[in-house]
């Protein structure tokens, strides 16, 4: 795209979800960014304002800074198509079915991609004794994980080591989401690749001080998560990762700039899900990665925004 078409770039930023504090963290650091590279650059919170209130006379292109539900499961980018302005990272579709865990999952297998084993449960359709006979026939064993099918940043989810938690953190979640998923835990080392326009980037292994890579160790500096860039892996392991999330970043029809969380257990890479709008706060992996290849975050956050598109 033709840089001197996007001279106006509105960052969309803050909106209503949980992960609402990182997003502002994140659209603020890349209109920085932006108007480091020349840039007239506004900014607009959803929270504040309704979409239907951004000036298309004064907007060449969106970046899209949200986080969470409604910011990168379609309905934000519903409007922009609306509003026929370009915009940052993946389409309507892509960010539907990527922030939904229970279609991303069936996509992985569709493409032969491995992901844990899981059940899905519906709080309409709850009944204790068909889980237990759904695990069992699933194979899902303990330790296994609980979480929303449509949160990001690791919001509810909870690791499940017994029978009693399980079910008890099942009835918990379900009295705040109307649908959640119930996958194997896998052990293993943390893995996390980005891709961008298409092409990977690189892959950054995580060493949390806490029991899981959650929003703490995500997004707070006490909680002391390592970084290794580049991830601890063979040469042909490495090459074989970034292959993988490249699939399902191409399988999932995404935009911009993906990064996809794995586990390494015994040979095999676990696709656990893809994030297509990554954090691009100071704690973030997508710049770290992207820094590690020579790519500052200025000239990160302008290659993201010069893939800006609509109807896609």
């Amino acid at each position: 795209m033709n840089k001197k078409k996007f001279r106006n770039v509105l960052v969309v930023l803050g909106g209503t979800s949980g992960e609402r504090a990182v997003s502002l963290e994140s659209g603020k650091a890349c209109i920085k960014a932006l108007k480091k590279k020349g840039y007239r650059v506004s900014s607009f919170d959803p929270k504040i304002k309704n979409f239907n209130l951004i000036d298309k006379n004064k907007t060449d292109v969106i970046f899209n800074a949200l986080h969470g539900r409604d910011g990168e499961d379609g309905v934000a980018q519903s409007y922009f198509e609306y509003l026929k302005i370009p915009y940052t990272h993946s389409g309507v579709i892509s960010s539907f079915n990527s922030m939904n865990k229970i279609i991303s999952k069936e996509i992985y297998k569709k493409n032969k991609i491995i992901t844990p084993k899981f059940i899905c449960i519906k709080k309409n359709e709850y009944d204790k004794k068909k889980i237990i006979r759904a695990i069992n026939i699933r194979g899902v064993k303990l330790p296994s994980v609980l979480k929303p099918i449509n949160e990001g940043s690791s919001l509810g989810v909870e690791i499940c080591k017994t029978k009693k938690k399980l079910f008890i953190t099942i009835d918990f979640l379900l009295n705040i989401y109307s649908e959640i998923i119930l996958e194997e835990y896998i052990a293993g080392q943390e893995i996390q690749v980005a891709v961008i326009n298409g092409h990977p980037l690189g892959a950054i292994e995580l060493i949390p001080k806490r029991l899981f890579y959650d929003y703490k160790a995500k997004y707070t500096k006490k909680a002391k998560t390592e970084h290794v860039m580049p991830a601890r892996l063979t040469k042909k392991n490495y090459s074989k990762v970034l292959k993988i999330a490249t699939k399902a970043h191409n399988a999932l029809r995404c935009r911009g700039v993906t990064r996809s969380d794995f586990k390494f257990y015994r040979n095999n890479f676990y696709l656990l899900e893809i994030n297509t709008q990554p954090g691009m706060t100071s704690l973030s992996l997508v710049p770290e990665i992207a820094s590690y290849r020579g790519i500052n975050f200025e000239n990160l956050v302008e290659k993201i925004l010069l893939d800006a598109s609509i109807i896609r």
